[in-house]
């Protein structure tokens, strides 16, 4: 089967848990009413089922491929990549001024799970160049917003961002690519860039490569790091293309998984010199780099929940099929695999962990868009603090769990899960790098100890923990098991979380390396305490719709279900992550290397 985007739940959790109406009345955002957002939401279905979503198993068959300096997308790629920018997709979160439809992020988000959803390999040039337009948004000078704002909010070019070298992968203080300044103000770049998404490609008539590098006299580490704009084809000053500059693909890497889209190594230089235009100020690279690898940060949390999606629609598909057994409560002959209670079981897994991450992801974009667009700065310093908390797990949780979900859609197909043709195999394998890049778990939860736990004693983490037992207050209004299991489990993750902040807040200074021991371990529980906390507030909303007489009930009866599944077989695993975490350094330490 095709993926067909989540319609139903989507406007539910962005009306319901993210609060739409309030978005709306932002300044800025006042188009975003509920029913613009379901049409934009209802188009972009449409397209990404009929365009985008049948190229992507073809394309995992015959990848892009490299020859002679070029690079040659899979069929039917620069024909899809054509339309979504000419249909505005591409600049559907970003400024009206420079080509977008200026929508709030809130919007945006479920858009970019169904693209991702549909096809990771085809949506990956969307998000990098999604990164390289906020980056100079927030750090491009006017000239350089006005040269190349327009052609990549439109779709007409694409962006890269151009970090890691073969001697420096995750530690940018290794970064050696040189930038030498010349006489008219631009530098020349040299070096060797790596897995580099998109860096060559034949799907727009530019590429804007943003690529970090040393000038001469920088000092060492990430404090010597600039960022430059160093474009395919130089942009003359009526806009047009001029020659090609000194930046070229010399490979494309054969990976495990996202084949179709090209992950190129870039060679500056070899000839001269690529020319390179400083963004900001030297020195201050990384700082704006990192407004590129927030925004991929959270992308790539989408990208987990729209392949966890995926592969949990083709599972259900699936099993809805198959007949295999007899009913163990006793059948005249064979059932469809789904009456079997352990596929149930697999199918919840997949089911439940999807919705709770999309449920954090929306809240997560509706805390954006508050940031940057409440009239009081206060409010937009507080709603600034919980997004960024929340970041690094929205994208360490979210493409974690799309392993599990992926891995246990596999096994619902059972051998037919470990054959090409089914398709399952290839969302475990795309899975695989959603862990990996833009940061890894453990760097993302690195970040969320380091920055946004220790740097404020814990304040933001807490803040939400009260928002959970609130939500606590709520499930004991309500009457049935459903509510008494949810709840009881959402209490212990409570107090469970609240217990591993304090740890990690309180332990930094006296065993830093106990606590990162035990960091992505917090950061999974912060996940599933955070998400089970929405699932929990799903399933209060929609006993309140059921009490009023709702015509959909099925759905929010299933929605309640839901909420208690996860409660039940993730919240419940709090109390042991609890306990792994503070107590489970020493297992993780006590080897010497010899003894490896």
């Amino acid at each position: 089967m095709s993926y067909q985007a989540p319609l139903k739940d989507m406007l539910f959790v962005m009306n319901e848990l993210a609060n739409l109406q309030g978005v709306s009345q932002l300044p800025g955002c006042e188009d975003a009413s509920p029913e613009t957002a379901e049409a934009v939401l209802e188009e972009s279905a449409k397209f990404v089922a009929g365009e985008i979503a049948p190229l992507n198993h073809a394309g995992d068959k015959e990848p892009s491929y490299w020859k002679d300096g070029n690079v040659f997308t899979s069929k039917g790629f620069k024909e899809a990549f054509k339309q979504f920018a000419e249909a505005g997709w591409q600049g559907l979160q970003h400024p009206a001024d420079f080509g977008g439809q200026g929508l709030p992020k809130l919007v945006g988000t479920p858009c970019v799970e169904m693209l991702h959803g549909a096809n990771l390999a085809f949506a990956l040039v969307a998000l990098l160049s999604d990164g390289a337009i906020e980056a100079l948004l927030t750090a491009g000078s006017d000239e350089m917003k006005a040269t190349y704002l327009e052609p990549l909010v439109t779709g007409k070019w694409t962006g890269t961002m151009n970090l890691t070298e073969p001697q420096a992968g995750s530690d940018l203080a290794a970064v050696r690519s040189r930038a030498v300044p010349q006489d008219d103000g631009t530098y020349k770049i040299f070096g060797t860039k790596i897995f580099i998404t998109y860096g060559e490609h034949d799907m727009a008539e530019n590429i804007i490569h943003l690529v970090l590098a040393r000038t001469p006299n920088a000092p060492e580490g990430v404090k010597g790091i600039s960022l430059f704009i160093v474009p395919k084809f130089m942009v003359n000053a009526d806009g047009s293309l001029g020659a090609r500059n000194d930046a070229h693909c010399v490979s494309i890497e054969h990976k495990l998984g996202i084949k179709a889209s090209p992950t190129a190594v870039l060679q500056f230089g070899d000839n001269g010199g690529a020319i390179g235009t400083l963004v900001g100020e030297e020195n201050r690279g990384l700082e704006y780099m990192f407004i590129m690898m927030n925004a991929a940060r959270f992308g790539v949390g989408m990208q987990g929940i729209g392949l966890s999606e995926n592969a949990y629609q083709q599972a259900v598909a699936f099993a809805k099929d198959r007949v295999q057994s007899r009913d163990l409560a006793g059948s005249a002959g064979p059932v469809s695999i789904i009456h079997h209670p352990d596929v149930r079981r697999l199918l919840m897994n997949m089911r439940s962990q999807t919705e709770a991450a999309r449920a954090l992801a929306y809240v997560g974009a509706s805390l954006y868009d508050a940031a940057h667009h409440h009239a009081d700065a206060a409010t937009r310093a507080e709603n600034q603090a919980v997004y960024e908390y929340l970041v690094p797990i929205i994208k360490g949780w979210s493409t974690e769990l799309s392993q599990d979900v992926a891995r246990d859609g596999v096994q619902v197909h059972g051998g037919m899960g470990f054959i090409e043709e089914t398709g399952a195999a290839q969302h475990y394998r795309d899975a695989k790098i959603l862990t990996i890049y833009e940061g890894t778990t453990a760097i993302q939860a690195n970040d969320l100890v380091g920055r946004k736990t220790v740097r404020d004693g814990g304040k933001v983490a807490k803040g939400l923990i009260a928002q959970v037992r609130a939500t606590e207050a709520e499930l004991a209004k309500l009457d049935g098991a459903d509510f008494a299991a949810i709840r009881k489990h959402l209490a212990q993750g409570a107090a469970d979380l609240e217990a591993v902040v304090d740890y990690v807040a309180g332990n930094m200074k006296t065993d830093i390396k106990a606590v990162f021991a035990g960091s992505v371990t917090y950061l999974k529980l912060a996940g599933i305490v955070l998400g089970g906390w929405q699932m929990a507030r799903a399933a209060v909303i929609s006993q309140q719709k059921l009490d009023a007489g709702s015509s959909d009930a099925s759905f929010y009866q299933a929605k309640i279900v839901t909420a208690r599944f996860f409660a039940d077989h993730f919240l419940a695993q709090s109390s042991g992550m609890r306990t792994a975490i503070i107590d489970g350094s020493a297992g993780v330490l006590a080897l010497s290397e010899d003894q490896f």
